[in-house]
């Protein structure tokens, strides 16, 4: 369930890179404007989509590994590891270059760091078993 949440947040921020409307986060627009445009987009692609498909994915990949698929959890553990380290990564810019953080990518790195969290946390046996 809790993918869906970040996938609303992460749909929500796609829609107003493609529609050019400009947010603030804590009264710090630079997230959204030209000083933070290198974490808004990536190759012209909003950075907001590309987090919209990764919680997409990684909600799909749980289903098919709570119904047996037995690849599932494999790609699971990947697409978790590849949000996480690029969470780790935005938030270093927010922290480090930008002096400023974003509240949806706030919210988004606590649904990344839970979900990676449950990950470690959960054995494997559990996970196929749903005990």
């Amino acid at each position: 369930m809790l993918p869906w949440w970040a996938w609303s947040d992460a749909t929500y921020l796609t829609v107003q890179a493609l529609t050019g409307e400009t947010l603030t986060c804590g009264g710090f627009a630079g997230l959204f404007s030209g000083t933070g445009e290198f974490v808004r987009q990536a190759g012209g692609i909003p950075m907001a989509m590309l987090g919209a498909l990764a919680y997409f994915t990684a909600f799909t990949l749980a289903t098919f590994a709570a119904f047996g698929y037995a690849r599932a959890p494999k790609f699971l553990a990947l697409i978790a590891g590849a949000m996480f380290l690029m969470t780790l990564w935005l938030l270093y810019v927010q922290a480090f270059l930008l002096h400023a953080y974003c509240r949806y990518c706030l919210f988004s790195a606590a649904i990344t760091f839970l979900i990676a969290g449950l990950l470690i946390a959960v054995p494997p046996s559990q996970r196929r078993s749903g005990a």
